[in-house]
């Protein structure tokens, strides 16, 4: 029995794809399965996009009050900071906006305590604290920040000019 040419290049193509890994069974029954759950929710409607005004509206509630205490040096007060635009009586509005920017991720709490149960170092950064109030990327905040130990003096560098830098 003799193969028409048609039939082995059909057969090597099948090889092929099987060596590639494009044709296994259980591949195609996972996908088949993926296929069969999306076809199973009708399409969802596309959310229309806020409004201009809303948008800037976000834009100015990024409004934080920042109240240091114990840094030593003149460092300790009261400083208001808004941003997009920067302005308020921050000794440095746009360096502490840039901080904030940066260490702001979508998905992340931008002031977020050190997690619980996380291991730290039991180095003393001083006895300087700080509260930071507000509003920012529409969310409320309300944040304290201290230097007891290795966790908390680094989430406190990272936040930099927001805060006064009190390293070595």
């Amino acid at each position: 029995m003799s193969r028409l040419p048609s039939q082995v290049r059909s057969r090597s193509a099948c090889s092929r794809q099987r060596r590639q890994g494009w044709s296994r069974p259980g591949l195609r029954g996972a996908l088949g399965g993926v296929a069969a759950v999306l076809g199973a929710f009708p399409a969802l409607p596309a959310l229309p996009a806020p409004p201009a005004s809303a948008s800037a509206a976000a834009v100015r509630a990024d409004h934080l009050t920042v109240t240091v205490q114990h840094a030593g040096d003149g460092r300790d007060g009261t400083y208001e900071l808004s941003c997009h635009p920067g302005a308020g009586s921050h000794p440095d509005v746009a360096g502490a906006c840039r901080t904030l920017d940066r260490n702001t991720d979508w998905g992340r709490e931008t002031f977020a305590p050190v997690a619980p149960g996380t291991a730290c170092t039991m180095l003393y950064g001083g006895p300087a604290t700080a509260h930071v109030t507000g509003d920012w990327a529409g969310r409320p905040v309300d944040a304290t920040y201290d230097r007891s130990n290795g966790c908390e003096i680094g989430r406190w560098d990272r936040m930099v000019p927001l805060l006064p830098a009190l390293g070595p």
